[in-house]
């Protein structure tokens, strides 16, 4: 387990959560404001086998964990630790039949507090400016706007949040 939060637990990805991961990874709505690109249950089998050895590689600088609903233990999303040049980033996804739980603010919450404890000094978020559920999550948790900007992989206007530890 990487931390846990009151209703969630953080751990790395398996092979046993390639169904749940290929349902993630392959809607078209979840992806809408990430990769915009649903993936095949091949690929999708691929990128989690590539997700998984990267734990196990010494400079590895993108970490994806599962995030784990503790009361049925099923696999509900993902959530990101990733070097992004001088910044560590943070980001979050979930099965699109759960959003509106508060899911995204719990992991949030949990992932401000994990990052204090490994002695990360800041973290940013990019989201989407149409992704007005994440953008709330990030704002109600203390991030601050940096720039807005166009994106260079989707071509859609995208904020920049950060938030000092």
């Amino acid at each position: 387990m990487i931390f846990e939060t009151e209703r969630l637990i953080i751990r790395r990805l398996i092979l046993e959560d390639l169904d749940a991961f290929h349902e993630l990874e392959s809607n078209a709505n979840v992806l809408k404001y990430a990769t915009g690109t649903p993936k095949t249950f091949i690929e999708n089998k691929g990128e989690l086998n590539s997700l998984i050895l990267r734990y196990y590689q010494q400079k590895n600088d993108f970490w994806i964990y599962a995030i784990i609903r503790k009361i049925d233990n099923q696999f509900i999303g993902t959530v990101a630790l990733v070097k992004d040049n001088l910044d560590d980033e943070i980001g979050y996804r979930f099965l699109e039949k759960l959003w509106g739980y508060g899911f995204g603010t719990e992991v949030c919450v949990g992932l401000i507090s994990y990052c204090k404890k490994i002695g990360i000094k800041k973290i940013v978020g990019y989201v989407v400016d149409k992704n007005k559920a994440s953008a709330k999550i990030l704002e109600k948790n203390g991030f601050t706007v940096v720039k807005k900007f166009i994106s260079d992989d989707l071509k859609l206007p995208e904020t920049k949040y950060k938030l000092y530890l």
